[in-house]
């Protein structure tokens, strides 16, 4: 019986692996389905950001996704096809629609959420 439950635990953690490398691959590739994956598998991120800032746009959402998952300015610049100043600016705006003090890193905040 205990055995039963091990291996129902490895294929859930497989699961879940194989759940966060088609999200990370659909954030490399820029996919529109992106966000529609990402609202299936935590819809408790998005639930958290419109408390802070109802009025967030997809496109914004997006790139809350993209910082959730750790990427670099420099990883979203390429998978978005923009230069890294365009990243860095986003991120600032991002900072000042959901009232993140400069001196708090953006990622960290992202995965305390």
């Amino acid at each position: 019986m205990k055995n039963e439950k091990t291996e129902f635990n490895l294929e859930d953690l497989n699961q879940k692996i194989f759940v966060q490398d088609e999200i990370l691959t659909l954030a490399k590739e820029n996919s529109p389905r992106l966000l529609n994956k990402f609202r299936l598998v935590e819809p408790g991120f998005f639930s958290k950001l419109s408390a802070i800032q109802p009025n967030l746009k997809n496109s914004e959402l997006i790139f809350c996704i993209y910082l959730k998952l750790n990427l670099t300015t420099k990883e979203i610049a390429t998978y978005t096809f923009v230069t890294p100043k365009a990243i860095q600016n986003r991120k600032n705006r991002l900072r000042k629609k959901l009232n993140i003090a400069s001196e708090v890193d953006i990622y960290k905040w992202f995965n305390d959420l």
